[in-house]
């Protein structure tokens, strides 16, 4: 049973978001899911009991939203290709980087990761394990 069942973030602007999600998570394979509405937006599993979700959406309370500092949502890639093609899209669609695609030793020798910012401040991370440079193409 995964431990996570979906991570929300708020946005000031749907359309926006909209937009910069469905850029960077594209080259992951992922697109928006039926049935999305004008104030909420949802990627990955289609269903509670289907697996684990993002979902984007304005604030319930009506308050601006916020990033949390220390929080960070990270997707799994399948290939250093993904995680470059994540970061890419991510700074042409409004997001600012926080750690170009490389990997990260301190985590460990083939940990590969790219970290942006969304347009609203949330922090994330592309991940692919097990990196491997005679393999990367």
């Amino acid at each position: 049973m995964p431990l996570i069942l979906y991570t929300t973030l708020g946005t000031t602007d749907m359309a926006r978001s909209t937009r910069f999600y469905d850029a960077v998570l594209a080259p992951l394979g992922y697109a928006q899911n039926p049935g999305t509405a004008e104030d909420w937006t949802a990627y990955g599993a289609p269903s509670y009991d289907a697996g684990v979700s993002l979902q984007i959406c304005l604030p319930f309370d009506g308050q601006p939203p916020s990033p949390g500092n220390g929080a960070m949502t990270a997707f799994e890639a399948k290939s250093p290709a993904e995680v470059r093609a994540f970061h890419t899209a991510a700074l042409a669609h409004g997001g600012t980087d926080e750690g170009a695609p490389g990997i990260r030793a301190m985590y460990s020798p083939d940990f590969y990761v790219a970290y942006v910012r969304d347009p609203d401040g949330n922090k994330l991370a592309c991940v692919f394990h097990h990196y491997d440079a005679g393999r990367d193409i």
